[in-house]
């Protein structure tokens, strides 16, 4: 159970905690050099009082004119000035109490009022001036504290608004794609083009129901892409060839959402569609020494198109960015045999050496 402690109950808590310490230091002071009398108990007793009601009244005062909402130099000016001033306050009153009632002196040398003032000013000083230190440093690491969660959140905020602006962009850039091939079917293949809505009708229905999550496993990830390539098989028929080689160790494993289905819709765009011959492309996962690792391969070559990403690539690095931070990567790059290769690496909690596996 949490115990949620108010702030005035707090600071009530405090400062009887503080003004008690108080107390019992100047008691073993006074058992300690023989001086445990009713007359030093009772000064020290109006001592703490005073120094209770002196120290409340310039916290008020401190709330009042919001001195720790203002600039951190005009702060320090205020806390000299403040606890000189009810230094003095504290030093006068106490030696006008104790000139007005003698039987409270707990020495016995005469003094003069001035005296007095004057020494009692000093011990005043001297404690206000660390019970004003402990209440400004406290109330400096409070703020400190809450300025940097409102940070975090709004550093969590903005990350994920950019998240839901991509995921946003996705949806209408592949739709927007699929209605392409569609179109194209209508007037060469009429009953493949009605097949091709039911596909794309299956595809949109998994595809919103994975839109509000922030990941979904792998398996439910390649249902997506299954029923993608179906649709595109509809419009390459042979000209499109795929392979899945993917350990049954990472199915469970999370991704972010439409994260591999927009990778393979990019091979598909900048590699298959350009070949005459159609292509090949080749997904693969599986764990390695260093996290959960997915590999999109198709044929053809990477073009450098004047340094500018596609809308795939730079979706995918902006995700993993935003969502994983230093902790996943992204590259893209021309391989061996006539492949353009992309690759995933995300963090796993089971990473752990293992080849790939064929389904």
């Amino acid at each position: 159970m949490i115990i949620r402690i108010d702030n005035r109950y707090r600071y009530r808590l405090f400062q009887a905690m503080g003004w008690g310490l108080l107390a019992l230091i100047n008691i073993f002071f006074f058992i300690t050099f023989d001086r445990l009398d009713f007359q030093h108990l009772r000064r020290l007793m109006i001592t703490v009082l005073m120094g209770f009601s002196i120290s409340h009244l310039m916290r008020f005062h401190v709330k009042k004119v919001g001195l720790l909402s203002q600039p951190q130099d005009r702060q320090i000016i205020g806390f000299v000035l403040i606890t000189l001033s009810y230094a003095m306050m504290w030093g006068l009153m106490e030696s006008l109490i104790i000139h007005l009632f003698p039987e409270l002196k707990t020495y016995r040398r005469r003094s003069s009022f001035p005296e007095m003032a004057y020494r009692n000013i000093i011990n005043g000083t001297g404690i206000l001036f660390i019970w004003n230190s402990i209440y400004f440093v406290y109330h400096y690491i409070v703020r400190s504290r809450a300025q940097e969660l409102d940070t975090f959140r709004l550093q969590a905020l903005v990350k994920e608004l950019e998240l839901k602006t991509i995921k946003s962009h996705i949806n209408p850039h592949f739709i927007f794609n699929a209605l392409n091939s569609i179109r194209a079917l209508i007037d060469e293949n009429p009953v493949r083009a009605r097949d091709a809505v039911t596909g794309l009708s299956k595809l949109l229905r998994s595809s919103m129901q994975s839109e509000h999550l922030e990941t979904v496993s792998l398996e439910e990830e390649l249902e997506i892409v299954r029923d993608y390539l179906a649709l595109e098989h509809i419009r390459f028929e042979d000209r499109l060839r795929v392979e899945m080689h993917i350990d049954e160790a990472t199915l469970d494993l999370r991704i972010p959402p439409m994260m591999l289905q927009t990778l393979v819709e990019n091979a598909i765009k900048h590699g298959i569609s350009q070949s005459v011959a159609g292509g090949d492309i080749d997904i693969r996962s599986g764990l390695t020494d260093r996290g959960f690792e997915i590999i999109v391969r198709n044929s053809g070559s990477l073009s450098d198109r004047n340094g500018q990403k596609g809308f795939g690539i730079t979706s995918t690095e902006n995700r993993l960015k935003l969502q994983f931070g230093g902790r996943a990567a992204f590259s893209i790059s021309n391989v061996a045999g006539g492949f353009v290769e992309a690759r995933i690496l995300l963090p796993t909690a089971c990473s752990v050496p293992s080849g790939y596996g064929v389904t």
